[in-house]
């Protein structure tokens, strides 16, 4: 594992971590997992599912995410740190 020392470049780990609290009616996407397609709640905002690859070191899927306005530059994330819309009751 690589030391980066004390970088004031690094991103804070924080600004990494989704916060469920002010998005009532989403859940973890360890909880529910999205599909190809769904859209998902990141660190950057809303972003559309592009592939389901394998599992993470939490044991979450790791998803391919593009953004809306990026499509061009997919990115990654577990599943554990996305945010997904609850599905609907079942009747």
């Amino acid at each position: 594992m690589a030391s980066y020392g004390n970088s004031s470049k690094r991103i804070p780990r924080e600004s990494l971590r989704v916060d469920a609290t002010p998005q009532p009616g989403w859940m973890s996407g360890s909880e529910h997992l999205p599909a190809v397609g769904d859209q998902v709640r990141c660190a950057e905002g809303l972003a559309e599912v592009v592939k389901i690859n394998g599992k993470t070191g939490d044991g979450s899927r790791l998803l391919e995410l593009a953004l809306p306005d990026r499509p061009r530059q997919p990115f990654f994330a577990a599943a554990s740190n996305v945010l997904v819309a609850a599905p609907a009751a079942a009747k």
